[in-house]
């Protein structure tokens, strides 16, 4: 496992990482060795970001090359901020790295269409979803979740919408804050922060909307992972207006909780999420669907179920056992091959 994502606080990226390494790692250890930044000679090689070091390492030596597909090219359109020159050399050296590799693996079988676009052939590409451990991200009692709400100065009686990802243009922050404008009988929470600080697309905006909220909104900033769940358990919504995503961690993580889910009418979510939430395409149709799950407790119920619905489907024998399947096949193939 080549990878730096964990170097970078409050990304996704890190998130998946992290929870992919460990899945494989106690649920393949009677199949495979794990190194984790290893010079190691290896079977496998599976980069999960694309730093240069990890390109050279898939250009040498003998083994078969894997790559996760976190994002594509397009996607970093409204996440950072480069001069146009260095952007769209940025982008064909994304291209180039996801071609090198043997296989990519998507979070999301509509990028196989997309990656297609860039040239690389389908069969290259495998999908195998995220994954996030029930142990980790979990309900906890009433008395619990009072005292963190107490923690983190939120009224304990108050109706919670939780936002959670970088503070992005791409993430839909200022429509986050214009929906909370719209309903300030609700708490709203944002949970992240500039990861990559001043190269943030839109940074001096955004800026200004964080150090100064709306009274009902609480922008937290980049919130170590291991206290996410403490965030999920304050929380009755999670908003997530983003205008282009893969596949969240943040979802993944709040259905283990049965929190229901707003999100932007996105085709990538259909797929990936059976149509088991609220969605729509603008702040009016936001502001409706929060609106009813706050005043309407049967309603809120049945999309509670159906986040239930989605964690048991990502469940960890599901995902473990596509992960079991596709290394040992592609192994298989590499020593036939070699």
């Amino acid at each position: 496992m080549l990878s730096s994502a964990d170097k970078v606080a409050g990304q996704g990226v890190g998130s998946a990482y992290l929870e992919q390494v460990k899945l494989v790692r106690e649920g393949g250890a009677d199949l495979f060795d794990v190194y984790i930044n290893s010079r190691k000679k290896c079977d496998i090689v599976h980069c999960h970001t694309i730093d240069p070091i990890n390109f050279i390492r898939m250009k040498k030596g003998k083994h078969v090359n894997v790559c996760y597909v976190h994002f594509l090219p397009d996607t970093l359109n409204g996440s950072i901020q480069l001069p146009k020159l260095a952007f769209s050399l940025f982008k064909r050296y994304v291209v180039r790295f996801y071609k090198t590799a043997d296989y990519l693996v998507v979070v999301n079988p509509m990028f196989m269409n997309e990656l297609e676009v860039y040239g690389i052939p389908r069969e290259k590409m495998v999908y195998i979803p995220n994954y996030v451990s029930k142990q980790d991200f979990y309900k906890k009692s009433q008395s619990e979740r009072a005292a963190l709400r107490k923690k983190y100065e939120i009224d304990e009686a108050a109706f919670v919408v939780i936002g959670v990802g970088q503070v992005q243009m791409r993430k839909g922050v200022l429509d986050f804050i214009e929906v909370a404008k719209q309903l300030p009988d609700i708490q709203f929470v944002w949970c992240g922060g500039f990861s990559f600080g001043k190269i943030t697309d839109g940074y001096e905006e955004l800026k200004k909307v964080v150090e100064n909220p709306p009274a009902n909104v609480k922008f937290l900033g980049i919130i170590p992972r291991e206290e996410m769940n403490d965030l999920y358990n304050v929380s009755d919504v999670l908003f997530m207006p983003s205008y282009n995503e893969l596949f969240p961690m943040a979802i993944l993580e709040a259905v283990n909780l049965h929190v229901p889910l707003v999100l932007r009418d996105l085709d990538l979510y259909r797929d990936i999420l059976f149509e088991k939430y609220e969605r729509a395409n603008d702040n009016a149709g936001f502001v409706q669907a929060i609106k009813r799950l706050y005043e309407e407790p049967q309603a809120y119920e049945a999309k509670a179920l159906r986040s239930k619905e989605i964690s048991e489907y990502y469940c960890k024998e599901n995902v473990l056992k596509i992960w079991r399947e596709f290394y040992s096949g592609i192994y298989k193939h590499f020593v036939n091959k070699g």
